[in-house]
């Protein structure tokens, strides 16, 4: 999984962290948290807010 495959690291986040609210989620943290994903393979200077954004807000479509 790359920085660009949202979608896919969203459902990988709500399957593997059911227990966390993305709405409330740092940015710090869930950068931590897609880094430990076990299918992520990019390099982590390449991330960015947008970045970020764009996951927390499939997170949360994806715990709706």
């Amino acid at each position: 999984m790359k920085w660009t495959d949202t979608q896919r690291i969203a459902e990988e986040l709500f399957d593997a962290h059911s227990d966390i609210d993305p709405k409330t989620i740092r940015f710090t943290q869930l950068r931590d948290l897609i880094l430990a994903l076990p299918d992520f393979d990019d390099d982590p200077a390449h991330c960015g807010e947008r970045i970020l954004e764009a996951v927390q807000q499939a997170w949360i479509q994806e715990a709706e």
